[in-house]
């Protein structure tokens, strides 16, 4: 496969991770305050808690795993760039 077609889905996977990992972070923090009220499970949108912090997790670790692999792809570019920046005049 082409090496810009994999950084394309890379990247497609990145924005993935990082919009599942905010709404799931968002929904914990600030709708989901505890586990157990009044001896029922909490839901939002239909989904517990457990449930929420899960998804959260996995895509969280997904996203840490697709920028390594991100920033492997483009290490040259970084270094030529910072190179750039720090060079003197």
């Amino acid at each position: 496969m082409d090496k810009n077609k994999i950084k394309y889905l890379v990247d497609i996977g990145l924005a993935a991770s990082f919009i599942i990992t905010a709404i799931s972070g968002l929904a914990v923090f600030f709708f989901l305050p505890s586990q157990v009220q009044g001896g029922r499970f909490v839901e939002f949108l239909g989904i517990t808690k457990g449930a929420w912090k899960v998804w959260h997790n996995w895509a969280g670790l997904l996203m840490i795993a697709l920028v390594l692999v991100h920033l492997i792809l483009n290490w040259r570019w970084i270094f030529a760039m910072t190179q750039n920046i720090f060079k003197k005049k």
